[in-house]
């Protein structure tokens, strides 16, 4: 695999090392007889254009590259009320990072994942929606906090690109045995309706792939030191974004609230006896030690779908979905939909004609029909909408990811979920369980399989 090779290309980067930013002199023949000599006898002052900072397989990050990263994590940072960790490891930690994205889009290169300049307008588009902006303001806003538009865009074609590679590699290999499923029913059947939420925050401290027993030492040494500063009083977002290996650190380490469907069993074994406020123990798994803090916790509803009650309400739906994209704007796709609305009123029309006459779904050949929709099956925008109409009533234009819609619930019932929906929302928990971990552990084997070579020391990035 080219990411495990060590090849011959490190020599011959040395050779295109870019700190080579002389300052130009003034011609000979413009400069004046006492400024020559004045000029002999002061050595030629030599600026840093730009130097090599590390090498990852066969590219390269940049001094300006990573002093630019710096400059805006510390403002998002800086927003989100966390405190900068020492400028050395704030730059260790973010330059890892950096050399880990390089590495997953290298690996996504090689597989052919691309994302064109339509699809990525529309992900802009529909974050410049959940910002409740339009895009020529969200692009004027992005300006003034000093992001050029143009790398923006690049950044999210690249998030969207490692996302599919996970995608690939994570998330379509997990494993889940008929064996898992029974256990997590009977333990399900046996737990209280109520669940608990967990607001978390996550320090890990990973360790390599095939470490030697020196280097688990090392790690272990590394985490214990950071339990210490915690139990001295330190800040835990701080301590996260100096120490942490997890793609999280410079959030905090701030996991947000997270479903027993949504953490490892290992964490959940801890959270489980801890009160808000409270760090657990060091916690060793496969992929290095973790330290978590629990921020709070809150009651859940029963587990979605309701597998565990047994009985659900399902609700009977149809819908017209007008899709946003570089000719459709969000604006023209809600008065589409507004004018569609008023003739459904004035019954100059049936709904199931125009669903198949403008909806954008493949459900407009049966007329916008939905069927029997479970909770949880649809997005969360599109369901507190349906879940507030009565049946035979028509929503207003309703905004998902997707575009925008117009709704009508026909009818409701309760039912008993069918097993093999128990099982369906069984295994989803379970991938939703292992996804994490998982993620984590390929993410260790990328980076410790590629070639890394560091030029210079990251405390020269300002």
């Amino acid at each position: 695999m080219r990411l495990a090779r060590k090849s011959a290309f490190g020599t011959r980067l040395v050779v295109a090392l870019l700190c080579a930013g002389v300052v130009a002199q003034a011609p000979a023949q413009a400069a004046t007889a006492s400024a020559s000599a004045a000029s002999a006898t002061k050595a030629p002052r030599i600026y840093l254009a730009d130097a090599i900072i590390a090498v990852v397989n066969n590219e390269v990050i940049t001094r300006q590259e990573l002093v630019e990263r710096m400059q805006q994590v510390e403002q998002r940072m800086k927003n989100q009320g966390i405190a900068l960790p020492p400028q050395q490891e704030f730059q260790r930690q973010l330059l890892e990072r950096m050399v880990l994205d390089r590495a997953q889009l290298q690996l996504a290169k090689e597989y052919g994942i691309r994302v064109d300049d339509t699809m990525l307008d529309r992900a802009i588009a529909r974050i410049a929606e959940q910002n409740k902006m339009t895009l020529p303001a969200f692009r004027s806003q992005l300006e003034r906090e000093g992001t050029p538009f143009a790398r923006f865009r690049e950044e999210i074609r690249e998030e969207i690109i490692m996302q599919r590679l996970r995608e690939r590699e994570v998330d379509n290999k997990i494993q889940i045995s008929e064996s898992e499923v029974d256990n997590y029913l009977a333990a399900e059947a046996g737990s209280a309706q109520a669940q608990q939420e967990y607001n978390v925050a996550h320090i890990l401290v990973r360790i390599p792939e095939n470490a030697t027993a020196e280097q688990i030492a090392e790690r272990r040494k590394r985490a214990e030191g950071v339990q210490q500063q915690l139990q001295a009083g330190g800040d835990f977002a701080k301590l996260a974004a100096t120490y942490s290996d997890a793609t999280d650190a410079l959030s905090g380490g701030d996991l947000g609230w997270r479903s027993p469907d949504r953490l490892p069993q290992l964490f959940l074994d801890t959270l489980g006896s801890m009160k808000p406020g409270e760090v657990s123990p060091i916690l060793k798994s496969s992929n290095g030690f973790h330290i978590l803090k629990l921020s709070g916790k809150r009651g859940a509803s029963v587990m979605k779908g309701g597998a565990a009650a047994g009985s659900v309400q399902q609700t009977h739906a149809r819908h017209i979905l007008i899709k946003t994209n570089q000719l459709v704007s969000p604006a023209e796709a809600k008065r589409k939909l507004t004018e569609l609305k008023q003739r459904l009123d004035n019954r100059a029309a049936t709904f199931e004609e125009l669903a198949r006459l403008y909806s954008n779904d493949l459900s407009a050949s049966k007329g916008g029909d939905l069927g029997w929709i479970y909770p949880g099956d649809t997005v969360p925008e599109f369901e507190r909408a349906m879940d507030a109409l009565q049946p035979g009533q028509v929503s207003e234009p309703i905004e998902s990811p997707f575009g925008f819609h117009l709704i009508q619930v026909l009818e409701r019932k309760r039912d008993d979920v069918s097993q093999e929906r128990q099982r369906l929302i069984a295994r989803q928990a379970i991938r939703e369980r292992k996804l994490e971990e998982a993620t984590q552990d390929w993410l260790r084997q990328l980076r410790d399989r590629a070639y890394v070579e560091y030029r210079f020391d990251v405390s020269d990035a300002r």
